[in-house]
């Protein structure tokens, strides 16, 4: 099917929720008027829906493959990766000093949304070399920096992560890779590589490797990484590629998902070495790699909501189309199916929890806006805590509702939706990856009990319920039955964040199996809380427009209708998280390992 960018609720998020108008006033910031950005994200839309979206179901049926080391991507790959890489869009958010476009995160958002809803397997490619970039931006030295970043930046050259061993899964404490100083500035690297995204193609000149790996003398577990550049061709003085480096791939996975996205098993050092040169200092490695996944992180949490609106949208489509069996009121024949309650129900359910992900997540590339370029130090500081913490939410919360919403899209479809030919199982199948990649939910529900909520004693956490609460207030100055119940739904939902973070926060030391057997259920709540949250302001600016006669009336109206949607029907599932929460460890962990 067609993707249709929707840009009337992404510009609506951006500007009403997330603050565009307050975030193109910062310094550096100033080229995000309101004229540009919809000039950007309509042209991003064209060049999606136009270009990269006729290219995922195909690439899905045949995708890359491997043959004698080498990697040909899905039909059309190339081209589109090149038309990508001269409009611009791989430098949307990255500095103009090295060929970007310098615009905000919030800007790059809705961009990074289109993409992967376009095609998933097409965007990883671009996603990882974001990544490489801003690890190189930090913690790259001035010559790295005049190498690689204009040639990433445009697109010329792409950029992977290689973190995963065979023997090490995400314990990073087991990386064994090894690097040899070899007293001129160079290591030499020697160890294999496992699930390293775009590890190997043939879409860009070179392909730029971020490796975690151990020199001779390194201290044990993470202390003991450093992170190393290893392209695939080594670079001349002139910036001209030389000659092939010791990295090669000797295979690519056999997937469920996001098949046209070659997942390579890279080999370094069977021919003597692959040439690397260190970023930043040594043993500092993974610190800088958390750059990357932080930056990789957000984006897949952008995955989520992007696969789940592009299977809300066939949903939405084949519902409409569908005709079968007459509706509950007795019509004279068989009807679209989208007229049956449970079929209506699923579709709410998909729309509301996409736009509340939405919401949430351009609020928090926004909150990163802040972070980077507020004047004040203080206000960045703040700013960052926030983001830091919303990161894990992002990530975690999204890429789990992008299951359950592509679940909802098979069963919308009934059988059809289980043959390969609709394209709704498609998405059901990309989107299993993106909880697992880049930290699985677990993992990032511990960033968010240990990093983020008991390092401060909850207090970043404690301020968004206060923040929330400030909504419920203005939600009670609305006489209306929809804003009613969604206040009484928020009210409920801050009130149980606010007691498992006081759980959390006074039980970690005295109990931590009780509060880590509870941490994806905060996360959980803590994604829907926030969510709710978003649509319960987004009502509000919905009920000031329609008061006001200002703009689209059918939008403002389905906005509140889908707020309250959300909150009588998923927000209103806080209050069971909390008990699971803080009353539910002793059955987690009450069978013994032999009972299993």
């Amino acid at each position: 099917m067609s993707y249709n960018a929707p840009l009337k609720d992404m510009l609506f998020v951006m500007n009403e929720l997330a603050g565009l108008p307050v975030i193109s006033q910062l310094p550096g910031c100033e080229d995000a008027t309101h004229d540009t950005v919809q000039a950007v994200l309509e042209e991003s839309a064209k060049f999606c829906g136009g270009v990269i979206a006729p290219l995922n179901h195909p690439s899905d049926k045949e995708p890359s493959f491997w043959h004698g080391g080498h990697v040909t991507t899905s039909k059309g790959f190339k081209e589109a990766f090149k038309g990508f890489g001269e409009a611009g869009w791989q430098g949307i958010q990255h500095p103009t000093e090295f060929g970007g476009q310098g615009l905000p995160k919030l800007v790059a958002a809705p961009c990074i949304e289109m993409l992967h809803a376009a095609s998933l397997s097409f965007a990883l490619c671009p996603l990882l070399t974001d990544g490489a970039i801003e690890a190189l931006l930090t913690a790259g030295s001035s010559e790295q920096k005049a190498t690689y970043l204009e040639p990433l930046i445009t697109g010329k050259w792409t950029g992977t992560m290689n973190l995963t061993e065979p023997q090490a899964g995400s314990d990073l404490a087991a990386v064994r890779t090894r690097a040899e100083p070899q007293g001129d500035g160079t290591y030499k690297v020697f160890g294999t590589k496992i699930f390293i995204t775009y590890g190997e193609h043939d879409m860009a000149e070179n392909i730029i490797h971020l490796v975690l790996a151990r020199t001779p003398d390194a201290p044990p577990g993470v202390k003991g990484i450093s992170l190393f550049i290893v392209p695939k061709f080594l670079v001349n003085a002139d910036g001209t590629l030389g000659a092939r480096n010791d990295a090669h791939c000797v295979s690519i996975e056999h997937k469920l998902g996001i098949k046209a996205s070659p997942t390579a098993v890279l080999q370094f050092g069977d021919h003597g070495g692959a040439i690397g040169t260190l970023v930043g200092e040594e043993n500092r490695g993974l610190e800088y790699m958390f750059i990357m996944m932080n930056a990789a992180r957000f984006a897949v949490g952008m995955q989520g909501i992007a696969v789940a609106d592009r299977a809300y949208q066939q949903a939405a489509a084949f519902a409409k189309d569908r005709v079968q069996s007459r509706d509950l009121a007795g019509s004279p024949g068989p009807v679209a199916i989208i007229n049956h309650p449970d079929v209506r129900r699923m579709l709410m359910s998909m729309r509301s929890q996409v736009e509340a992900a939405r919401a949430l997540a351009y609020v928090g590339a926004g909150v990163g806006d802040m972070a980077h370029s507020h004047p004040d130090a203080d206000a960045r500081a703040a700013n960052l805590a926030l983001y830091e913490y919303l990161v894990p939410v992002i990530k975690g919360w999204s890429t789990e509702m992008s299951e359950t919403v592509t679940r909802d899209g098979v069963q919308v479809h009934g059988g059809m939706g289980f043959i390969e030919e609709t394209g709704a199982a498609q998405h059901y199948r990309d989107a299993k990856i993106l909880s697992i990649y880049e930290g699985t939910t677990a993992i990032q529900a511990n960033d968010l009990v240990g990093r983020k909520t008991v390092r401060d004693g909850g207090a970043v956490a404690k301020s968004l319920v206060a923040q929330v609460r400030a909504t419920e207030a203005e939600l009670a100055g609305v006489d209306n039955a929809d804003f009613a119940a969604i206040r009484r739904e928020l009210e409920q939902g801050s009130a149980a964040l606010e007691a498992v973070v006081d759980f959390v926060v006074a039980n970690i030391k005295g109990d931590i199996k009780a509060v880590f057997s509870g941490s994806v259920l905060y996360l959980r709540l803590a994604g829907i809380v926030l969510g709710g949250w978003q649509m319960a302001r987004a009502a509000l600016v919905a009920q000031r427009k329609l008061d006001a006669g200002e703009g689209d009336a059918q939008f403002y109206k389905a906005k509140i209708a889908t707020a309250r949607f959300f909150a009588d029907h998923v927000l209103s599932q806080a209050g069971s998280l909390r008990t699971a929460i803080v009353d539910g460890s002793a059955g987690v962990m009450a069978l013994d390992v032999g009972q299993f």
